[in-house]
């Protein structure tokens, strides 16, 4: 085992060196055995720092105060893992990227407590994380359009504000994130802001023209542009949410502006282009967050698909380059910021969505690629996106080996290693000394392996459960129940029985008293992986119906309709230590697959 390998520390420190001999900090007054100072001597960087551990006791050496952040970070987990006897050692430390950060989706279905973010805020510090975004479509409590969210669950004013000042605390900036051009569904759905919609009614999609495909249904979702009520509005959301926020930045989203050219703006996208109506739309937001002093991010997907025009985009935004899957491009894509001068982040994502317990596998690859890239090209940021498609069903407690991953990637990609999530995961986050809950939320992410099918953006697991009613024709989930017919029975119930197992650990580990947090994270991780296993048999259902098997179908309807019943009324249960509002549109997938069950 080399000396760096020795110690469970996330990130891994780029240089340190374990000598032999232990310090033993007094019980009184243990403050003063720790000496800080700033000095020249520290690496050069605006996070460097170094951390000497001796006989005469404990040293850090800084220049900027992210130094002394980012030492103390690996002190407190150090702390953590030898208590009063820390082991000699000397680390000199700096990132590889100046700003480290998480995007949570809190607009899909599940609106965190302020209580959750703030526990949330304190943890990603200690992996040296620095900026949190909250991805926000209609969930932010805008006075004027209670009507919108109230459904849903919100965060006020009031919440973020305290949630802004501890972030400053922890060296966290909050960015405000505000989608402004795509993704308002909900906005747009309000009869008052329905007029602002490039197009106002559902369209048929799934392919284009040219494949006659028309698998599923889009709702509007998307400003019109050049409509002269569009800036007022967004004029007043910024107006309102701004405020409550210290950081210097704004991510206006921009991404996946489906219905552009197909409504309001369709002659003026043939007169310019819809490339320029773009641009041109986007400048217009920049200008706006100019001028209430913020710098402007953006999803840079669409701006991706008219390469001449990456360098048109004004000189001070922050492109984000986004991509989840294994295989995304971030080097040719980032490779186009650079070459254009644009400053950009690259951002990954936990591949938690529409799974419930995780695509690990490809959240690895993808976090590596990233880091990868990124360094290469010269990004200026790291955003490790967790999103919420489909309801936003799986819980934290699913995306921690992944939040974990990131931020270690994200500080020193070189030294990473994923053996040791599940120690210092069990240590300080899950709280868990017997290491169980850590250890089964890692290996759940690799359940679905066993179904031996690969989808973008989902897994069967995740997926049959959550179906929508077919006729719906909803974009989200919509292979959920087509699965059934590709996946072989024992390949299903290969996946359930490691489902099953994981399960069997996550309840040895809550058998006995148990932290608070390690108990919720259990409760959590046990529910979506209930909700896993009735993805198997419901399955296992569909397979017993096609082929005819009327009293196999008939005792699996049975088991299936009493055991989600429980789960809902479980699910229910849970909801309210973690979330806001009620599970309304996060899962009620539950009642139509009981409902399906009854019918047939």
């Amino acid at each position: 085992m080399s000396k760096l390998a020795a110690l469970n520390l996330l990130p891994a420190p780029r240089s340190l060196k374990l000598r032999a001999g232990t310090f033993l900090l007094p019980k009184q007054k243990p403050l003063a055995v720790i000496k800080v100072v700033r000095t020249q001597n520290a690496p050069a960087q605006a996070e460097g720092y170094a951390l000497t551990i001796d006989r005469d006791g404990v040293k850090i050496e800084f220049r900027e105060t992210g130094g002394l952040r980012a030492a103390t970070a690996t002190l407190r987990q150090l702390l953590r893992e030898y208590g009063r006897r820390l082991p000699f050692l000397k680390i000199r430390d700096w990132p590889d990227f100046a700003r480290r950060g998480v995007m949570l989706d809190i607009s899909r279905g599940r609106v965190p407590k302020l209580e959750t973010l703030l526990d949330l805020a304190e943890k990603i510090s200690d992996f040296k994380i620095n900026e949190l975004q909250l991805y926000t479509e209609h969930t932010f409590a805008y006075k004027k359009y209670k009507s919108v969210w109230k459904s849903w669950g919100a965060l006020t004013e009031k919440e973020i504000q305290i949630l802004d000042a501890r972030c400053r605390e922890l060296g966290i900036d909050l960015v405000p994130n505000q989608n402004s051009f795509g993704h308002l569904r909900y906005f747009l759905e309000d009869p008052k802001l329905k007029k602002l919609a490039e197009i106002s009614e559902p369209y048929e999609d799934g392919g284009g023209a040219a494949t006659g495909n028309r698998e599923f249904v889009r709702r509007p979702t998307t400003l019109a542009p050049d409509h002269p009520g569009t800036l007022p509005f967004l004029r007043g959301l910024y107006d309102e949410l701004l405020p409550n926020f210290s950081s210097d930045f704004f991510n206006i989203g921009g991404d996946e502006t489906w219905d552009l050219g197909k409504g309001q703006s369709k002659k003026l996208c043939e007169q310019k282009g819809k490339d320029i109506v773009y641009l041109d739309f986007l400048k217009k937001i920049q200008r706006e967050v100019s001028a209430r002093k913020k710098k402007m991010m953006f999803w840079g997907d669409i701006i991706l698909k008219y390469p001449k025009l990456i360098r048109q985009l004004p000189k001070n935004v922050i492109a984000l380059n986004w991509g989840y899957e294994a295989n995304h491009p971030f080097a040719q894509e980032a490779a186009q910021f650079a070459k254009a001068k644009i400053p950009f982040y690259v951002c990954p994502g936990t591949s938690t969505w529409q799974t419930l317990i995780g695509k690990h596998d490809n959240a690895f690859v993808n976090l590596r690629s990233a880091a990868k890239a990124g360094k290469k090209f010269g990004a200026i940021g790291f955003l490790n996106t967790d999103w919420g498609d489909g309801g936003h069903p799986q819980p934290l407690a699913v995306s921690w080996p992944l939040f974990a991953a990131g931020a270690a990637l994200a500080w020193n990609a070189g030294n990473f290693d994923e053996a040791k999530l599940i120690p210092v995961l069990s240590r300080d986050v899950f709280e868990d000394a017997n290491s169980k809950v850590a250890s089964t939320a890692f290996k759940l992410g690799f359940a679905h392996q066993k179904l031996g099918v690969k989808a973008l953006n989902e897994t069967p697991l995740g997926t049959v459960i959550a179906a929508p009613k077919p006729e719906t024709r909803e974009l989200f989930c919509r292979n959920g129940l087509k699965w059934f017919a590709k996946i072989p029975t024992e390949k299903i119930r290969a996946a359930l029985k490691e489902i099953e197992a994981q399960r069997k650990k996550i309840n040895l580990g809550r058998r006995h008293a148990v932290p608070p947090e390690l108990k919720i994270l259990a409760q959590e991780l046990d529910l979506a992986a209930r909700m896993a296993a009735e993805s198997c048999h419901f399955m296992l259902w569909q397979q017993a119906v096609a082929t005819g098997k009327i009293s196999t179908a008939k005792k699996l309807a049975q088991r299936g309709v009493r055991e989600l019943e429980k789960l809902d009324k479980d699910f229910n249960a849970y909801w309210t230590l973690r979330n806001k509002a009620t599970p309304k549109h996060c899962s009620p997938f539950l009642q139509w697959r009981i409902s399906e069950l009854r019918q047939k």
